[in-house]
Parts: C-alpha cells; structure tokens; sequence
C-alpha cells in the first residue's frame, strides 16, 4: 500500500504530501508525552488535550478496526472527535499510529498546516469529522450510525469522544434519547470527565444515559484495561455510554 498519499492544504494545493513515515507507527504510549510536547501555541487547552490522552490511546491500539493506510475504508470503524478543542492529544495519537506524519507536529496551528487548533476532516487521514465547536459530535455519531445501518453495515463501530462539559449543550440530550429510542447497538460515546461542566448531573453522568436506554460503565479514565473492557462490553440491542473519570481540569 502506498503511503505517499497526497492532502489538501487550506490553500486547496494537492503538493503537500504525506511522507512516507506516516507508514509507520510510533510504538509506545510513553513516546504520546514526546509527541505531544512538539504541539505549542495551545497551552490554554493543555488540559483538554491530556484528559482524553489514555482513551484515544486505547481506542486506536486495542478497539477500533482503522487502518493508516486505508483511512477510507468504508468497512472500518468511525471515531469522530467531539471534544475537537485542545486536539493535541489525538494528533499525537494519529502520529503515533501512522495516519500522520510525526513531521507535521512541529507546525501544528501555523497558517499552511494541516493540524488546526480544531481537527478539520479535509486535511487531517483519519478524521471522520471537522469538531471543536461543542456539542454536535454526539449527533453527528448517531446520524453515522443510523447511516451506516440504512446500508446494511451492522459491525461497523460508531464511537464519538466528548467532555462533560460537552452535555451541557441540549443537542445532546436530543441524541441521547433518540438513540436509545432506536437502540443504535453501534454507537458508543466516551464522555471524559474531568468535572469542568457547570451544572453537573443528579446521581452523575450516566443516569442520564441510563434513563433513555442505554448500556453505562464509569471507569477510571487512566487505566488501560479497565477502558478496553469498558469499550469492548457487550450491550445488545442499546447503545453504549463509557464514563472516563481523570483528574479535575484545575487539579
């Protein structure tokens, strides 16, 4: 497979090209600190970017059925990126696992790179969506699933990452009860939360899940097993919520 595959700049050039490094994978998650480290510009959402590190690292090494070399196979599983603010952390992880260039880091948030302070699906392999503006990704996962369904692809994962804060945003409430609803076995969301929402939820984050239908587990957001468990839990005929605890934003 040939992984010199040309991308759109924002200048709608095609001459910016992935190198052939981003082939390869960038073995261990203690090399992420690294990678991350060579994104500045966006200190200010530092936080944002560190508290989804574990789970994105977990999803794209032990879950989700992607492949680097063929980011558009209409057969793989989809990852959409609601918490597109701070990507950092997802940069690193798509570097990490060959979908990028390590080469591009470095540039990260100048005018002609292709990593943005928010992901843009049109320059970034990988990307299902282009996210930052909060709130939408849950909706957009259900409408993926629902799609996906309409064409008879069952297996197919739809998993959305969100902050807690995230669910403070009414589109999702819709999204959550709908889906429950239809019983979109397909869709999971990871809702990471490092308790920066402003209103917070009666009995904590999953009862609101729960109440429309859906299959819940809260797990500590730093340990590896204990999310591909909770990613990988059966839950036939409802949607999946996994709740991410990590330290608070300001601790």
């Amino acid at each position: 497979m040939n992984t010199n595959t040309a991308v759109l700049d924002r200048t709608g050039d095609t001459s910016r090209e992935i190198r052939e490094d981003a082939g390869t994978e960038r073995a261990s998650f203690e090399a992420l600190g690294g990678l991350m480290a060579q994104m500045t510009g966006d200190e200010k959402h530092g936080p944002a970017a560190t508290s989804t590190l574990d789970a994105l690292w977990v999803l794209y090494t032990r879950v989700l059925r992607v492949d680097p070399h063929a980011p558009e196979d209409p057969l793989r599983d989809r990852f959409l990126l609601s918490k597109g603010h701070g990507p950092m952390a997802y940069y690193a992880v798509l570097a990490a696992r060959g979908f990028i260039p390590e080469s591009w880091l470095g540039d990260f948030g100048s005018f002609d790179s292709p990593l943005g302070h928010h992901p843009d699906r049109l320059l970034v392999p990988g990307a299902e969506i282009g996210s930052g503006s909060l709130g939408h990704g849950l909706g957009l996962a259900v409408g993926t699933a629902l799609g996906l369904r309409a064409r008879g692809l069952n297996t197919q994962r739809v998993v959305t990452l969100l902050g807690d804060a995230e669910l403070d945003e009414g589109s999702n409430h819709e999204a959550i009860a709908y889906a429950g609803a239809v019983g979109l076995a397909s869709l999971t969301a990871v809702v990471v939360d490092n308790q920066s929402a402003t209103h917070g939820w009666s009995g904590g984050i999953a009862t609101r899940f729960e109440r429309e239908g859906w299959s819940t587990v809260t797990v500590d957001g730093r340990d590896h097993d204990a999310l591909e468990a909770a990613f990988t839990a059966p839950h036939p005929g409802r949607p999946h919520a996994v709740v991410a605890v990590v330290e608070p934003k300001y601790s």
